[in-house]
């Protein structure tokens, strides 16, 4: 990477924020101006933009349109020709040398397209959902209203008191510990005062199971949870508290208990709306028999499931029970077996499903890996970060020498340094175009994890550290329910703990107010929720990024231990900077100005602009 001046400073720099783009839609055909930052002293003395054109290069030479005390900005032409548009900068020096500047930086050798900034026609997720953090709630182990007392325990299940930890194996699925729709209407008030304006529930719809993804019937919200009254009930006192709420549908998979599987063998039934080896023998996901796979071939399932305001997609999105829009569970595999792969027509005809009854309805993926083969589409809006966050995260944070398994890889979290997963970051994002990778769902953990508080060995600094980055790196922020207080858990199974709300009414859980403080530091900060994102500077120890827009400058400095400190780029305002969040403020004066070397630490300022 290339950075000829001695002094820090901050490198030539362009993503799809509004300082760089056009914030809004854009239609094909239209030319729209991209504009790339060009610190003073650098030796570039002139700008390419290089894209491409019904898959050839196409270079247009950039103007120098403004220049400020730090600064040249430098715009140019981007003709949207193709609905997904590839580009890069080419910066030139004054002996006539370049290198190149694309998703992941500055660049002295010819690199890949594969990190090109790209823009999409497709449009991008609602901005409710960009400007939300969202709280995932797991039905049966969040609250339990008064009339889960007098529910009959179905005959596969397994009635588990409250305060009893879940079971880390397989048959933690059977434990039913009574949690409801209404328990949860009932605790809308704490959702609010932590300041979540979303929430992602896991399935709700009659299953043989606590976790509810291998669906009975799509037809009706589990009794257990209260039924279809008490979902309508819950959405409507939601959206009176101007949350939203987003359901969790799976279109990869039903139950061997589904009433369409169940009926696979008579004449009149939906027989191939599911996939077969051979007669009587089905396949499934992972090979788990009770889960047998769904057959997106079939037009008859298409119209049943996703095609449209009747669909299973359609229904509950509509009144009385206005969804939000959907989380789709194994996204990845949904359509794919084999040589087929619909994966993507599946998802583009949920998309203008939501989009005729809801168009601002949100659709995720759910993604345990690289997502960027199916972000650039009319498919899905975004996708579980797991790749791009979660992963990068847990190495940065994790307690060394722990043996917790690294998301169904064969072998423990490895600890890793800031530069390798500031790299890893920075790339997985630059493979999405700006509008999607703006909208994934960051997260810490979910019920598919272990908890965070046990993958950094119960350090409530690290905890701290985590949940800043999660509030105010790129992307929209999710929590599990419980991490908040502390919840542990050594996997997906374990970790799904009941909140503790006789705890949580008599004392207030200190990592709790950390996280309603960093949550409400979001929401008031708009460059927290639409701001581009600079880099200042990546080391083994700390991590310290810029989030701008036109109205404000947020320098985030995130710490794992102490360190060296570092100087600072010549960043306008510095001496002006307002700490907003953390204890430890910028040391020096005049020009002049260090970051803090103490950790671990999370420390926020605001910069006039």
């Amino acid at each position: 990477m290339t950075n000829t001046a001695d002094a820090p400073r901050l490198l030539p720099h362009h993503d799809g924020s509004e300082l760089h783009v056009p914030s809004r839609a854009f239609n094909l055909g239209e030319t729209v101006p991209v504009r790339v930052r060009i610190p003073l002293g650098s030796p570039y003395e002139r700008v390419v933009l290089r894209s491409m054109t019904d898959g050839e290069v196409r270079t247009v030479p950039a103007v120098l349109t403004d220049k400020s005390d730090q600064d040249e900005w430098y715009e140019a032409p981007l003709l949207l020709h193709n609905p997904v548009t590839r580009y890069r900068f080419m910066l030139i020096t004054g002996d006539e040398t370049f290198d190149w500047l694309n998703g992941t930086g500055v660049w002295s050798y010819d690199v890949s397209d594969a990190f090109d900034f790209t823009i999409t026609t497709y449009g991008a997720a609602p901005d409710w959902a960009r400007e939300s953090v969202v709280y995932e709630i797991f039905p049966d182990r969040f609250a339990r209203s008064a009339e889960a007392d007098h529910r009959e325990v179905p005959d596969w299940a397994v009635p588990t008191p409250w305060d009893q930890t879940p079971e880390a194996g397989r048959d933690s699925v059977y434990e039913l510990y009574g949690g409801d729709l209404a328990g949860i209407e009932d605790n809308l008030g704490y959702l609010a005062d932590l300041g979540v304006r979303a929430l992602y529930l896991t399935p709700i719809f009659p299953a043989r199971s606590a976790h509810r993804y291998d669906a009975s019937t799509f037809d009706e919200i589990d009794p257990l949870l209260g039924g279809d009254q008490a979902f309508t009930s819950l959405t409507t006192a939601a959206h009176e508290r101007g949350m939203r709420i987003v359901g969790d549908l799976t279109t990869n998979h039903t139950g061997d208990s589904h009433e369409w599987f169940v009926q696979a063998g008579s004449s009149t039934s939906p027989a191939d709306f599911y996939l077969w080896h051979a007669p009587g023998d089905h396949v499934s996901w992972q090979g788990v028999s009770s889960l047998p796979k769904l057959n997106w071939s079939s037009p008859g399932l298409r119209e049943r499931f996703i095609d449209g305001p009747g669909s299973v997609v359609g229904r509950w999105l509509q009144s009385p029970y206005n969804l939000d829009g959907w989380r789709i569970d194994v996204a990845n595999m949904t359509g794919r077996y084999r040589d087929q792969d619909l994966a993507h027509e599946v998802a583009r005809t949920i998309r203008a499903t939501i989009a005729s009854i809801r168009p601002d309805g949100v659709l995720v993926a759910e993604h345990m890996h690289d997502a960027s083969e199916d972000l650039r589409g009319d498919g899905w809006q975004s996708a579980m970060n797991y790749a791009g966050f979660t992963r990068p995260v847990w190495n940065w944070l994790a307690a060394p020498g722990n043996t917790l398994n690294y998301l169904d890889l064969p072998i423990a979290i490895p600890r890793r340094g800031g530069r390798e997963i500031a790299r890893t970051i920075r790339e997985i994002s630059a493979r999405l175009p700006w509008q999607v990778a703006a909208n994934q769902w960051n997260n810490l953990g979910s019920h598919d994890t272990p908890r965070l508080l046990t993958i950094l060995g119960a350090d409530e600094h690290l905890m701290e550290i985590a949940a800043g980055l999660l509030m105010t790196y790129l992307g929209v922020p999710m929590i599990f329910a419980g991490d908040e207080w502390g919840a542990t858990g050594t996997n997906g199974e374990h970790g799904r703990r009941t909140m503790p709300w006789n705890d949580l009414t008599t004392s207030d859980h200190p990592l709790r107010r950390r996280y309603r403080d960093l949550i409400h530091l979001r929401n008031e900060h708009r460059a927290l929720q639409h701001g581009g994102l600079r880099w200042v500077f990546q080391e083994d120890d700390a991590l310290a990024y810029l989030r701008e827009t036109r109205e404000e400058t947020i320098l985030v400095l995130a710490s794992r231990a102490p360190w060296a400190g570092a100087q600072l780029p010549p960043l306008r305002g510095l001496e002006e900077a307002q700490l907003i969040y953390g204890t430890t403020d910028l040391i020096g004066h005049g020009t002049t100005w260090r970051l803090p070397p103490d950790g671990p630490n999370f420390a926020v300022w605001k910069l006039p602009t």
